[in-house]
């Protein structure tokens, strides 16, 4: 095993505990909370280890450095998750790749993912709807904040999403805010998942918690976290 393998591995057992033991403290089997091993600014060689050690699902943020990836570990069974800022005029290239995007955060950019997939599965290489999480905003309003969907307007974007034939509303993704407990964050998250759950039963995902607060989100009930540099290490410079 080589020295950098030999570093992920280590990586991936030790969030795999952290996992574990979130789980066991919340009540709940460690085999229900899923990883996504984001791999932002790492290289290809890395995502070929991780699969090697049994990682499937993969995150990015990039879009090119995305498509690049997926397309260079194309022989790789792996789950590509779409997680970065979705712009409207590259959604559809997005949709191309990715088996799963969980940034989907506006109407505008569904009628793209719509017809990326289409042409995906036009050309066969691709089954069924693409799977889709709404990204809900946990900040205060008014507040500067990252992306997501204002919590008042989830309702009417689950169901432009759930009416696309080419599209499966998932469930939900967030990302806790700066400055903030993540536990109380996280609670709001699951009270918003169990009301899209009452209008779409098949919405299941959770996806919440990254290196630095898996632990409540998996408390709160997050069937996915994503997970980066407690899995590879600093991320390198990009110049």
């Amino acid at each position: 095993m080589s020295a950098r393998r030999a570093e992920l591995a280590a990586g991936l057992d030790a969030v795999r505990r952290r996992v574990a033991d979130a789980a066991t403290a919340a009540g709940r089997d460690a085999d229900t909370v899923g990883l996504v091993v984001v791999t932002k600014f790492f290289p290809a060689s890395d995502v070929r280890d991780l699969a090697g050690l049994g990682v499937r699902d993969v995150g990015e943020n990039r879009h090119q450095e995305a498509e690049a990836k997926a397309a260079e570990c194309a022989d790789l069974d792996l789950r590509w998750h779409f997680i970065g800022g979705l712009q409207s005029n590259k959604a559809a290239a997005v949709a191309a790749y990715a088996d799963v995007v969980e940034s989907l955060d506006r109407p505008k950019v569904v009628g793209p993912l719509a017809r990326g997939r289409a042409a995906r599965l036009d050309r066969g290489d691709a089954e069924g709807p693409l799977d889709c999480l709404v990204q809900v905003s946990l900040d205060d309003p008014g507040a500067d904040h990252r992306a997501g969907c204002p919590p008042e307007g989830l309702a009417a974007l689950c169901e432009r999403v759930a009416v696309e034939e080419h599209l499966r509303l998932a469930g939900l993704m967030a990302v806790a805010p700066l400055g903030e407990e993540p536990a109380a964050a996280f609670d709001r998250l699951a009270a918003y998942a169990a009301r899209v759950r009452a209008d779409h039963p098949d919405a299941t995902t959770l996806s919440a918690g990254m290196s630095g607060d898996l632990e409540e989100a998996v408390a709160a009930g997050a069937t996915h976290v994503r997970v980066g540099s407690a899995v590879l290490g600093a991320r390198p410079r990009v110049q």
